[in-house]
């Protein structure tokens, strides 16, 4: 008899233990690292994705979590520039908070690939644009939630073909993401015959733009793409409206004539034209619910194309954790890779093949639009048409 009740209670013991252990695992935090540029030339930009990731973080949390789990966040300054950020990524993963997200420069978010093995870490791209994220230096545990090069070019040229000019230039950010749009942009503009005279590329913080707008008028070109983003497009565009740009030449840019630059500068940039990787215009009941909850938050104001696909980001890591039932890095890249989900884009998949999200894209021209100026959606391209299919040169 004593011996049976002893079995029960190590049986009972044992049964609470397993309960115990289960009820801490269920509780587990998922603990995310935003690694964005608080400082530097980019820092405008990463205001914008730490108020998106904010915003999801604390909107979850409110709805009692993911599933339960809490949502932590810790954040480091990247100073926009690689070893920076590799270093406030490490410090935050090997701290707990290894899922990152959030990085503005592509060369940041390469640097960071190299390491997510070393951190068990993971990384999802909401801004990085250049191909090599998704191609041939793409990574197991890393993931684009957010419009490639190619996706952004692959809705410019069917405008491009149908302008007038022939003889075009190109203005772009010495580094990674610049040359690559230039590249992206060369061979577009080859493609419907359209001819690429001169190519400038401004150093990053470059405060004059003098030499390389000269340059540009001298050549006589009719078109020009800008692929400059962040407070260096402020400063550009100021510039290139004294030199008459925008009124002598027709202009397209790649992240150029975003929320942030037209609040600066207005009526500088009417007449450009851009991409537009999310508008709040978007037509779906989740994005209407996040649009109005973010104007209540943020005393009316609505979502840049930055704060849209940050969000977007957040959503389809939580949407991971959920699958996973798992917070490890390792685990929630396992299903992230092919993963489906409802988000404010609409349905939207995260390829297997190269971890790109595919998602409709959007491009515009900078209008006055009541008391101010916004750039005005003027033509909408599904998922299928806008996302171009892998390159092959990423090998998972």
């Amino acid at each position: 008899m004593l011996n049976r009740l002893k079995h029960t209670l190590l049986l009972s013991a044992a049964a609470l233990l397993t309960l115990a252990s289960t009820s801490v695992q269920a509780a587990e935090s998922i603990k995310i690292g935003l690694v964005t540029s608080q400082t530097g030339p980019y820092a405008v930009l990463g205001e914008q994705v730490k108020r998106a990731v904010e915003f999801s973080v604390n909107e979850a949390n409110a709805n009692g979590g993911i599933d339960g789990r809490k949502v932590e966040l810790k954040m480091g300054d990247t100073e926009g520039n690689p070893e920076a950020g590799r270093r406030a990524g490490e410090k935050l993963a090997l701290g707990g908070h290894n899922i990152l997200i959030g990085t503005i420069s592509s060369a940041v978010g390469l640097a960071l690939s190299t390491q997510l093995d070393r951190w068990d870490a993971m990384y999802v791209s909401v801004v990085n644009k250049s191909p090599k994220i998704t191609g041939e230096s793409c990574h197991a545990r890393m993931f684009r939630a957010n419009h490639t090069d190619d996706m952004d070019l692959a809705i410019v040229s069917p405008w491009l073909k149908e302008q007038t000019e022939t003889e075009w230039g190109v203005l772009a950010a010495d580094y990674v993401w610049g040359r690559g749009s230039a590249a992206g942009f060369k061979n577009a503009a080859a493609a419907v015959g359209k001819n690429v005279k001169i190519e400038v590329y401004p150093p990053l913080g470059t405060k004059d733009f003098a030499p390389y707008i000269s340059q540009l008028m001298d050549s006589g070109v009719k078109g020009l793409w800008i692929a400059v983003s962040g407070s260096d497009a402020i400063n550009l565009a100021k510039q290139a409206r004294q030199f008459g740009v925008f009124d002598k030449i027709k202009v397209v840019g790649h992240n150029f004539a975003v929320s942030s630059t037209i609040k600066a500068v207005g009526k500088d940039v009417v007449g450009v034209w851009g991409n537009v990787n999310y508008s709040p215009t978007v037509d779906n009941a989740m994005n209407r619910a996040f649009v109005e909850k973010w104007a209540k938050a943020y005393s009316g104001d609505l979502p840049t194309a930055y704060e849209g696909e940050a969000y977007f980001g957040m959503q389809m890591i939580y949407a991971a954790v959920k699958k996973a039932n798992s917070v490890k890095p390792g685990d929630i890249s396992k299903v992230m890779s092919g993963l489906e989900a409802n988000t404010i884009f609409g349905p939207a998949q995260i390829r297997a093949a190269d971890h790109q999200a595919n998602m409709p894209n959007y491009l515009g021209r900078v209008e006055k639009s009541g008391s101010g100026y916004s750039m005005v959606v003027k033509q909408t391209f599904s998922a299928d048409v806008a996302s171009p299919p892998p390159s092959g040169a990423c090998k998972l």
